[in-house]
């Protein structure tokens, strides 16, 4: 951490704060897309046997980011795909202040989509209105009992949540095939798919994709950073994920803190199913994938579980993921370099130790309470209970 220095003057010390947060996960960024110019100049060369063009990376990443932000649909489409991403991530980035590596994100947007179509089924009937806010509350309620079964286990029997996490995917993998095949399917339909969810479809306010769901996922964040850094119940959640041993002697339950930040995460993961089914797709089949759960994991560490940070960081996954088409179209960059460098900004904030002293990153925080200490010490075996 950063030493004050006698003297500076405020403007310095807020910028060297600033610095000292952004300094890792921007330079991951960075040297991201720079391994990533690599590889797109050599697979032009040795792969489809094209001239060398060093310019190449620069029309990539120039189509990418038209893609992404160069029409009003543009913008429209970066943030839909942002909405799920912010919603999860902060899921996760709330565990990680807690002490907590949740993998259980995907299985919990699952089950959040799952529970608001099975509402908005139940709710056809009723008013617009009515049927949207019970939908949303099912999607929620079902993340947040997704996320609530592992933090009881490891608060009350310290099973490892990353292990238990991963078991309750699998589990909704096979809830939702169940419940597409059987409860919830489509009279008629040639493939197992679920009705539409009709009157509960979240409304268009933004040209003909920008769901109110954009919205809800971006006012979230204010209320995230509010819990998270002005509520006494934040301030245990962080205490906990600090120092579980010293936050039990000054009055705190961790187990309980455990219990409820793991609800918390599940809901918010929840309502990102819940935005995309209602906001996007409108029904569920038994191929229904996404990779917003996984890639939330990597959002919540290069926002470094700061709710603001990790808003920004999901404005970057979702405008890649809206550049990507239109960069294999104009650009004929294929869209799996999207993927790339996603991994590659993974694999530099994992290793952002490395990072600080190759590069001789002085005054730069470290991994604490930012979720690289919490991957380090959920491998190492430590516990929080």
């Amino acid at each position: 951490m950063s030493r004050p220095s006698e003297g500076r003057s405020p403007v310095a010390s807020i910028v060297s704060s600033v610095w000292s947060l952004i300094a890792v996960p921007l330079l991951a960024v960075l040297m991201a897309l720079v391994v990533g110019a690599v590889v797109i100049v050599l697979s032009s060369v040795l792969v489809l046997k094209n001239p060398f063009d060093p310019t190449l990376p620069l029309t990539a990443y120039s189509a990418l980011a038209l893609g992404a932000f160069g029409s009003y649909d543009s913008v429209v489409s970066t943030l839909v795909l942002t909405t799920p991403l912010l919603l999860a991530g902060l899921g996760v980035g709330i565990g990680f202040r807690a002490g907590l590596f949740n993998i259980g994100a995907q299985g919990q947007f699952l089950m959040g989509a799952v529970g608001s179509v099975a509402v908005a089924v139940w709710f056809a009937h009723t008013p617009a209105v009515i049927a949207i806010i019970a939908a949303l509350l099912g999607g929620m309620i079902a993340g947040a009992a997704w996320g609530f079964v592992p933090g009881l286990l490891k608060a009350t029997s310290g099973a490892h949540e990353v292990v238990t996490t991963i078991m309750m995917n699998y589990i909704a993998l096979a809830v939702l095939a169940w419940i597409v095949i059987g409860p919830l399917r489509q009279p008629g339909s040639v493939s197992p798919a679920t009705p539409s969810v009709g009157v509960a479809a979240l409304p268009i306010v933004l040209d003909r994709s920008g769901h109110i769901g954009i919205f809800i996922a971006f006012l979230a964040v204010p209320i995230a950073w509010f819990l998270l850094f002005r509520t006494t119940r934040g301030f245990e959640i962080r205490a906990v994920g600090a120092n579980p041993d010293a936050a039990r002697y000054a009055g705190v339950k961790p187990r309980r803190l455990i219990v409820l930040t793991m609800s918390i995460a599940g809901m918010l993961a929840g309502l990102a199913g819940a935005t995309t089914i209602l906001g996007v797709t409108h029904q569920m089949n038994t191929t229904f994938s996404t990779s917003v759960g996984f890639d939330s994991i990597t959002v919540a560490l290069l926002g470094r579980s700061n709710p603001i940070g990790v808003m920004v960081a999901a404005l970057l996954f979702g405008a890649m993921r809206a550049g990507a088409g239109p960069m294999q179209i104009n650009a004929g960059i294929p869209v799996e370099l999207v993927d790339f460098i996603q991994a590659l900004i993974l694999l530099f904030l994992i290793a952002n130790v490395a990072l600080r002293r190759l590069l001789r990153l002085r005054g730069v925080s470290g991994a604490e309470q930012t979720g690289f200490e919490t991957i380090t010490r959920s491998y190492g075996g430590e516990t929080t209970g």
